[in-house]
């Protein structure tokens, strides 16, 4: 990602704490909250490795087909388990736009002492697109979450849902942020 530094391991320590997180609600006795965490764990962690600033490391060119398959196999995936609706959608989604940012990001050649993936001539349509939906995803999510903290109860790290809806408006704030400076 390209941008100051500070904000960009920010991003890079908020999604591998999400990802961390959802490994351990992997644990869940409940099966389908342990299929979603395991998608969610990849999510986290793989935009953890996009999001690492520039000046930091820049990605070699074998990397982004790597993200192509890592994303793509996670879009094959939830399109297989969208056929039962709920959340499995929103992972489709965001899948989907891992794959159109290593894509962006992979074939965009960077500019000097900048970061591959930004064109500066604006925002393409399915950026504007993806805004849109995780900015709407994220405000809804917020919304969400507020009546849940109310009765956190004893619930297992694992089964608690309020800390999974937490975990999936940092994904959706941090991929907003991400989509923003792609």
């Amino acid at each position: 990602m390209h941008g100051p530094a500070s904000p960009g391991w920010l991003l890079v320590a908020l999604c591998a704490a999400t990802g961390a997180y959802c490994l351990l609600r992997m644990r869940s006795t409940v099966e389908e909250q342990r299929r979603a965490a395991g998608g969610e764990a990849v999510m986290g962690f793989g935009m953890a490795a996009m999001a690492v600033p520039a000046t930091a490391f820049t990605p070699p060119p074998w990397a982004w087909p790597g993200y192509l398959a890592v994303f793509g196999a996670a879009t094959v995936h939830a399109l297989w388990a969208a056929r039962a609706g709920g959340h499995h959608l929103h992972h489709l989604v965001g899948a989907c736009a891992m794959v159109y940012m290593a894509v962006a990001m992979g074939a965009s050649p960077a500019p000097p002492g900048g970061h591959a993936g930004h064109g500066g001539s604006g925002f393409p349509p399915l950026t504007v697109v993806l805004l849109l939906y995780f900015t709407a995803y994220v405000l809804l999510s917020g919304a969400r979450l507020v009546p849940a903290t109310a009765g956190a109860g004893t619930a297992a790290w694992g089964d608690r849902p309020e800390l999974a809806r937490a975990c999936r408006l940092a994904m959706g704030i941090a991929m907003v942020a991400m989509l923003l400076t792609l």
